[in-house]
């Protein structure tokens, strides 16, 4: 991944300079808030430092505390888990399905005990699983299903934006995301109760800038304007980008069909927007090593989190250790040349012979 912008991103935030501008969170994040409530289809929209911050404060709007379970996916990001560590609570972790990397419905429902207090679904790369499936385990234990869509802008399920089927949704802008600023989250919800609870927990506990009556515990994770000024221009171009994505998956599809060794999830194109290009191929370490000597970058994919020494915990997790094995990210700038997929996708071929 590597960050793409250019002269609009550049002219704007030289521009607002020259305005004499807050710089700090005002008018601008305000504007970019809008555009991405009304690109989601919410009701409101907080941008916030990065994606940890808006799981931390979507948790902590619904009262979660020390002493309460969250359920994650074994197979996340490992901020995902971390939030809800930082919120005192502890996190439940549950296996993924083989065919999305999604959490596995029917173990979410083995995992629920009197102490849960919320799930939360990773909506992973842009794929959706059976989420359908999981909201209703949720509805029908009354409990609060989040949504990090960290991955997913631009991605839809059932002709509905990832991110807002449960109460709330967790959006990241940092950099190798589909548009970036660098840095950055967004909470998205129609839930006005949780919205109003967010923005007085990232601004101190109190109810409005400008006065110093504390209503509530709170921080300072408030955005700025020179970052949303950037990012304005960045979420200008995001139809473009999504586009380019899908069809980039596309060219990779093509090259790897007749590799038998490379597993390729199947997406759903009309509604998935790929975040990155991933393979699942025996001896990934070797692979990765071939390609390095090509020129090529490439990446493992997350591991299974209860196996990282932070959490270090015992369980049977057999999907995820086995995704976490076999998993290569593969080169997925907005920046590669048809060419260059081609060539990398050769290289691959000659890999395998």
């Amino acid at each position: 991944m590597e960050p793409d912008y250019g002269n609009e991103e550049k002219q704007a935030v030289s521009n607002y300079l020259d305005s004499g501008g807050f710089i700090t969170e005002f008018k601008k994040t305000r504007e970019l808030e809008q555009m991405i409530a009304d690109y989601t289809g919410v009701k409101y929209c907080s941008i916030v430092h990065n994606g940890t911050v808006t799981m931390f404060l979507s948790l902590k709007a619904l009262n979660v505390v020390y002493g309460d379970e969250v359920i994650v996916p074994d197979y996340t990001m490992v901020a995902t888990a971390n939030a809800v560590v930082l919120c005192g609570a502890t996190p439940i972790f549950v296996d993924i399905e083989e065919d999305s990397l999604c959490l596995n419905p029917e173990l979410l429902k083995n995992a629920i005990t009197p102490k849960t207090k919320a799930v939360i679904f990773v909506s992973i790369n842009g794929r959706a699983g059976r989420l359908a499936e999981v909201k209703k385990i949720c509805d029908e234990h009354q409990l609060p299903l989040i949504e990090d869509a960290a991955q997913s802008l631009g991605s839809k399920y059932q002709g509905k934006h990832l991110g807002t089927y449960g109460i709330a949704g967790s959006l990241s802008f940092s950099m190798p995301k589909i548009i970036t600023m660098g840095q950055g989250g967004a909470v998205i919800t129609d839930n006005q109760e949780v919205y109003e609870r967010v923005l007085k927990l990232k601004d101190f506990g109190r109810k409005g800038s400008g006065g110093d009556f504390y209503e509530t515990m709170g921080w300072n994770f408030k955005f700025t304007d020179l970052q949303a000024v950037f990012g304005i221009e960045q979420f200008k171009k995001l139809d473009g980008r999504v586009s380019r994505k899908k069809e980039m998956w596309r060219l990779y599809a093509e090259g790897f069909k007749d590799i038998k060794e490379v597993r390729f999830i199947q997406e759903n194109l009309e509604e998935t927007t790929p975040w990155f290009i991933e393979i699942f191929a025996p001896n990934p370490g070797k692979l990765q090593l071939y390609l390095k000597e090509n020129n090529i970058g490439s990446r493992p994919i997350y591991p299974a989190l209860h196996r990282q020494p932070v959490y270090n915990l015992k369980g049977s997790f057999p999907v995820a250790e086995k995704v976490a094995k076999q998993g290569l990210w593969l080169p997925s700038s907005l920046k590669l040349t048809d060419e260059q997929i081609e060539y990398i996708c050769q290289k691959i071929k000659e890999f395998y012979g």
